[in-house]
């Protein structure tokens, strides 16, 4: 299995504080990977060196090796806003933009200088297909994405992603602010785009790490403990501290 990213000790510092302690992890091509632990342990801070949304916090600093497609990730040469099209990213709190449903998911293509509307409308009506959103908006496009529920915002945000074609979808906590049926839908959206894209999730939801991941990373203190298949570390983790977290000792 090829590995789109793959990252060697990964280290980032708050001024002199150091968060993440020399993280080695690679995400291969076309899998769900699950990084989880306790609220703190870096899982968050990791996901966001890998579309550079870190370099928005000041007093940062981030050394180890960081690549995509074998390129490096922090050379001065790397296109940032190129890297964020590759890499995009979903929040924990739906963010859309306070337009419209077709704006918001057409905004990354327009930003890209497409200016073909029949290819934009293709686009839109494709990547809404593809997050699983579609039925229930086609007929209201023009309403401004803030009208709808919180799980449908989240899937307009999910299809603006996909708008622009990443490699990559990073989600931070997707459907920690949604409710059951929604983080379902969710759910079996990233199922339904595996096969396209490579997804890294940040959950502290075990159950949903084990539906839908091939890969899990738990992370402590800003350490990487243990990595490997879902259904190994679920069912026979090889460090104590992954099966006390599994079994909710602590966390």
């Amino acid at each position: 299995m090829a590995n789109i990213i793959t990252t060697r000790n990964v280290r980032l510092y708050y001024g002199d504080h150091e968060a993440l302690h020399g993280i080695d992890l690679d995400f291969p091509k076309n899998q769900i990977t699950a990084l989880i632990g306790p609220s703190g342990s870096g899982k968050s801070t990791f996901l966001r060196c890998l579309n550079r949304m870190n370099d928005l916090v000041s007093g940062v600093t981030i050394t180890g090796s960081l690549k995509l497609d074998g390129k490096d990730i922090y050379s001065p040469q790397t296109d940032v806003v190129a890297l964020r099209k590759k890499v995009g990213m979903v929040f924990q709190q739906p963010n859309p933009f306070p337009f419209s449903v077709f704006d918001n998911v057409a905004f990354g293509l327009r930003l890209a200088g497409i200016k073909d509307h029949k290819l934009i409308q293709e686009r839109v009506e494709t990547s809404l297909k593809q997050a699983a959103v579609w039925e229930e908006v086609k007929d209201n496009l023009t309403d401004n994405a803030l009208s709808f529920s919180g799980g449908q915002q989240q899937r307009i945000c999910i299809a603006r992603v996909l708008a622009v074609h990443p490699e990559i979808i990073l989600m931070d906590e997707p459907t920690s602010a949604l409710d059951p049926v929604s983080a379902g839908k969710i759910e079996e959206l990233l199922l339904d785009i595996q096969d396209k894209f490579t997804v890294a999730i940040v959950t502290h939801n075990m159950q949903q790490a084990s539906r839908i991941s091939d890969q899990t990373a738990f992370f402590l203190d800003g350490k990487l403990v243990e990595t490997g298949s879902t259904k190994q570390l679920f069912m026979a983790p090889k460090q104590e501290a992954t099966s006390d977290y599994l079994n909710g000792k602590f966390g």
